[in-house]
């Protein structure tokens, strides 16, 4: 049986959020390549970079998930304020979950976003507020079964 854990995020997790963040943004670049960050050599050094610059604020959390010992997954959130261009009241945001190709349907992505809820109202959110890819049924089917609703629609036009 998995051993399975759901902990704050260390420096010493850096290196392996780098390469997931950097995973997540290839997999929205394939979903599409003219609204998304194009990945580069790079995106695993840069992605540990700035998840790294996040670790020190005080209004963001890192969750990672572990399954036997390695790191599988993480979620990145933090509280926003209010927001005259979005029309929101503060509000707790759910910037990144993504869990190993290897560790999926295990229930880790809803672990993780369950925590980061339970962080968010700790600290004061009222609501939690995520964006999903259009092209992500399997993630919007995990957000509605969590509890989360649609309300605005992102639309793009190239110029």
């Amino acid at each position: 049986m998995d051993e399975i854990s759901i902990r704050l995020a260390t420096d010493g997790d850096i290196q392996t959020l780098g390469r997931l963040g950097a995973v997540l943004l290839e997999t929205h670049y394939r979903f599409d390549e003219k609204r998304f960050m194009a990945p580069r050599a790079s995106s695993a050094e840069d992605y540990a970079w700035f998840l790294r610059s996040q670790l020190r604020q005080q209004d963001v959390v890192i969750f990672v998930a572990e399954r036997n010992g390695g790191v599988v997954g993480y979620v990145y959130a933090g509280l926003e304020p209010t927001s005259w261009k979005e029309l929101r009241d503060a509000a707790g945001f759910v910037h990144d979950v993504v869990i190993e190709d290897s560790s999926r349907r295990l229930g880790l992505a809803s672990l993780l976003v369950e925590k980061a809820a339970e962080w968010l109202r700790s600290h004061g959110a009222p609501r939690v507020v995520l964006w999903t890819a259009e092209q992500n049924p399997a993630a919007q089917n995990l957000f509605s079964r969590l509890g989360f609703r649609r309300t605005m629609i992102e639309m793009t036009r190239e110029l």
